[in-house]
């Protein structure tokens, strides 16, 4: 049982670090300089073969092309934008349906059980699903408790006389990722033609956050109506500063329910290894007989049900 664990474990991080070296090499084929690196322009010292990630890259972007018109594929899209991941929602699913596919295979290879291969096939998918969900949740909460500052930034420099494209481009330069990454993207898209309102909007849906939809759609006003729209950031830098102080107090007054969502998951499942390995005879019971497997199913049921409750009591809305 150790030695499937930790052959489970290295085969995660072989995936997770396949995923890192895509990702760098991601990040380097949308850069100009390595472009014109790549192409040997501007440097004919550097004729480099080109690397087996690049390669690997390569293949499963061809894989991932009739994967591409799926609206699971771009809906995707979107969720790598908010996760800040720079992938293609197409060659997302190539990695999971890949990775999944060498787990069970090695699984099988190991434990010669048809069934259970499958099952532990599902742990990579599964598994890069969660990573992607916990990165969007983080990035977008990272995101919002900078735009209190960001807001404040923006109407000093409009006071200052600048004007708002001139503002977000201060943030771009001065301000820490993921909002100065943001501000950039949207400088850029101005740049190649893009509408300030157009490009407003496409952030908003990379962002995905409902307070900087607040700032859009008072911005878009603005320019609409006309205003004051140094006072209007200032009050809205107020407001979410409060909700985020607000959000502090109850995450902090909520703990306790959240830690016991989380034990109540993680207790029964280390009491069951802790009696596999000591008490290996009676545990079998619960696999070998009827009434044991139905008492498993029944306390898993459980254990989602409560882990539901509980968090439907501490999540509260805002």
């Amino acid at each position: 049982m150790a030695i499937f664990v930790a052959l489970l474990c290295a085969l995660m991080t072989f995936i997770i670090t396949i995923l890192l070296v895509l990702y760098v090499k991601r990040i380097q084929s949308v850069n100009v300089l390595y472009r014109l690196r790549r192409h040997n322009v501007g440097d004919n010292k550097v004729q480099e073969k080109e690397p087996l990630a690049r390669r690997a890259y390569q293949f499963i972007k061809k894989l991932a092309r009739p994967f591409s018109a799926w609206d699971f594929s771009r809906g995707l899209d979107v969720k790598l934008r908010q996760a800040g991941i720079p992938l293609y929602g197409a060659e997302f699913v190539i990695v999971a349906i890949v990775g999944g596919i060498v787990a069970t295979i090695i699984s099988y290879i190991i434990t010669m059980n048809l069934y259970t291969a499958p099952l532990i096939g599902l742990v990579i998918p599964l598994g890069l699903w969660t990573t992607l969900s916990i990165m969007t949740r983080r990035r977008r909460t990272a995101f919002t408790e900078q735009l209190g500052d960001c807001l404040t930034t923006v109407a000093n420099a409009l006071r200052a006389g600048y004007s708002f494209q001139q503002a977000m481009d201060v943030v771009a330069k001065e301000m820490e990722p993921p909002i100065s990454t943001e501000f950039a993207r949207v400088m850029t898209d101005i740049t190649m033609g893009v509408s300030l309102e157009e490009a407003l909007e496409q952030m908003n849906k990379r962002v995905g956050s409902s307070d900087f939809d607040l700032v859009v759609t008072a911005v878009l006003i603005q320019r609409e109506i006309g205003g004051n729209l140094a006072q209007i950031l200032d009050t809205i830098s107020d407001t979410i500063n409060e909700r985020i102080r607000m959000k502090r107090e109850t995450n902090a007054l909520t703990a306790q329910g959240r830690f016991s969502a989380w034990v109540l998951i993680a207790l029964p499942i280390f009491m069951a290894i802790f009696c596999w390995t000591f008490n290996h005879d009676q545990m079998l019971l619960f696999v070998t007989e009827e009434i044991g497997r139905y008492a498993i199913i029944i306390a898993i049921v459980l254990e989602i049900v409560g882990y539901i409750v509980i968090q439907r009591i501490v999540d509260i809305e805002y």
